[in-house]
């Protein structure tokens, strides 16, 4: 039976506005990828890098022009070669894997070469927000492992402190989303490690790395928007210790996995995030994840609405998808 490809756009709601230092967000939008062949439908879904301009409407014009190849029957790898690095690919190469995995009966965690399929502690993100209301939010998720605290321009020492009085054992992930310069992060390392911040994400501008040259802070910084692909390594080394490979970015878990190799060869640690949207858009992060330290992928719980059968979290563990939802 020839394969068949349908893709639209879809907006999820979020439990309540998604401030980082960007800017604020109500919604996820997202596309949505079915590859129907066999009476099998394979999912994919992505939310795209907003900062990099891609929105719902460029990545399905993306996949308007590689749908003739598509629907003849190229693979994973075939994609590889015809699109870029970004959320269209990402939508097509979930839906592949998907669909593999409901025609071959091997699901996507063996074919990857996983040595396990296990739940996943995530880290759930606290957004920007008033000092008492930091306190607030980490109050209602101090038994949660992970919690990651967006902060912006200025001084995130009163953020820290209020989220964890409010979560006194969780462990924290504290995101300046580039919004530092490297002397405000030398003094800022200092003085956040009494609040025992286990890891510190981009924080100042990518193209600005260099400053980090020889970084021996007593508290590990990780690089989110200066990583893509795996072009980007060579300049980071040297600068940041851990990489956070998000599959929106480098374009779907074949070249995520790619990307995961490279830099464990490179020396990084390795962290796994993920763009705003539903449990389909994480649900290949989550192979990605059994090889990571530090995992991201709250996407879907910062939602008001998902799939069904979506991704379960308890107290940020994240249930592995059913064969209904994905892989």
């Amino acid at each position: 039976m020839a394969r068949r490809l349908q893709a639209r756009p879809h907006a999820w709601k979020l439990k309540e506005p998604f401030a980082i230092a960007r800017g604020v967000r109500s919604e996820a939008g997202v596309i949505i990828v079915e590859l129907h062949e066999d009476g099998v439908v394979g999912l994919g879904e992505a939310g795209g890098v907003l900062y990099h301009g891609e929105t719902p409407e460029s990545m399905l014009a993306q996949i308007e022009q590689v749908r003739p190849m598509v629907e003849a029957g190229c693979d994973r790898h075939e994609l590889l070669d015809s699109l870029p690095a970004g959320g269209a690919r990402h939508a097509l190469d979930a839906a592949l894997w998907d669909l593999e995995a409901k025609r071959t009966g091997v699901p996507v965690w063996k074919r990857a070469g996983m040595a396990r399929w296990e739940p996943v502690e995530s880290a759930v993100t606290i957004g920007m927000r008033d000092i008492a209301a930091y306190e607030e939010a980490a109050r209602g998720h101090a038994d949660f492992r992970w919690l990651k605290v967006k902060v912006g321009r200025g001084s995130p020492l009163q953020a820290v402190a209020a989220v964890r009085k409010g979560a006194p054992n969780a462990r924290l992930i504290v995101d300046a989303n580039q919004s530092w310069s490297v002397d405000e992060l030398l003094a800022y390392v200092e003085q956040l490690q009494p609040y025992r911040v286990d890891l510190i994400e981009q924080p100042v501008a990518a193209g600005a790395d260099q400053g980090l040259d020889g970084y021996a802070g007593a508290i590990p910084i990780c690089a989110d928007e200066s990583l893509s692909t795996q072009e980007d390594l060579l300049g980071l080394v040297g600068r940041y210790q851990f990489v956070n490979i998000k599959l929106d970015k480098v374009g779907g878990l074949t070249a995520g996995l790619e990307l995961a190799a490279a830099a464990r060869a490179a020396g990084f640690r390795l962290m796994v995030g993920c763009m705003l949207g539903g449990s389909i858009s994480v649900a290949p992060g989550m192979v990605l994840a059994q090889q990571c330290e530090v995992c991201d992928l709250d996407g879907p719980w910062l939602q008001a609405e998902d799939w069904p059968s979506g991704i379960v979290y308890r107290q940020g563990r994240m249930s592995t998808p059913t064969p209904a939802l994905w892989g």
